[in-house]
């Protein structure tokens, strides 16, 4: 990966293990990844959005969790980039494997009475998560950190292929969906870091706002955070399907998915 160019920021030289394409200090005096920090807005308004909706539709609160979570990474994703500091990493590598965890525990508990908890995988995603995060404290190895994310990742594919193609087929578009965009960013992550020096000469040839749309980091940020928050509305429509609450997919302003339910019935 090409070294960041070397600019006066307000955040001082970066301490990070880990820097990106982008060009440091480049737009803004005041952010360190202009471009790689915006485009965490994506991760956070609409998890936020979520977590309201959730609560008012008196759903689980493993789903409000899902939402805050996502919106937590989003918050780390932010504070990292604008300052390619260490200490705002971990604020956004950590919150991305507690996430994860909870995505994990929402789908593989879709087919439970309302409200039951699994206690068992609840102690295990939190050994895994604990174990992670003190091996990664003390081993400050992005790759592992990246692996294991990528392992929950995993599991939640397995977990999605089976609902679509055993239980709720005509989810497949939804499912499909979310796991494609984030397939998708996945792939821009990996052409960025891996043709770092093209695109940095690309982009010097292009006008700012032009060039911008080379950022393919920022890209990833929007793709996985599309991805990640369709994924929440997939795994809220399989639980509320379970539970008969009658989903369906609204779009806000013609244009922005989300889940209506029919609050539950009284008994």
């Amino acid at each position: 990966m090409a070294p960041a160019v070397d600019r006066p920021g307000y955040w001082g030289p970066p301490t990070s293990t880990l820097e990106w394409c982008e060009e440091n200090y480049a737009v803004s005096f005041y952010i360190a990844e202009f471009w790689n920090t915006v485009s965490n807005l994506i991760m956070i308004i609409p998890p936020l959005y979520g977590a309201v909706r959730t609560t008012k539709d008196g759903l689980e609160t493993r789903y409000l969790v899902a939402y805050l979570g996502l919106a937590a990474v989003g918050l780390g994703s932010w504070f990292f980039h604008m300052t390619l500091q260490y200490e705002m990493q971990l604020l956004d590598e950590l919150p991305m494997l507690y996430s994860c965890s909870v995505f994990v525990y929402c789908l593989y508990e879709c087919f439970k009475g309302r409200n039951s908890y699994n206690y068992v995988l609840l102690f295990l995603l939190g050994l895994f998560s604990l174990t992670v995060t003190i091996v990664y404290l003390k081993w400050k190895e992005p790759v592992f950190h990246q692996v294991m994310y990528g392992f929950l990742v995993f599991l939640l594919v397995l977990r999605s292929v089976y609902i679509v193609t055993w239980v709720y087929p005509w989810l497949r578009g939804l499912a499909y969906t979310s796991l494609g965009v984030f397939f998708i960013g996945f792939v821009l992550w990996n052409i960025d870091n891996i043709f770092c020096d093209t695109w940095r000469n690309v982009r010097q040839k292009m006008p700012p706002v032009v060039g911008a749309v080379t950022q393919f980091h920022a890209w990833w940020h929007i793709l996985t955070g599309l991805g990640s928050y369709l994924h929440i509305l997939f795994s809220l429509y399989t639980r509320t399907l379970f539970l008969k609450y009658r989903p369906k997919v609204k779009f806000m302003f013609g244009m922005w998915p989300m889940i209506v339910v029919d609050p539950p019935k009284k008994h």
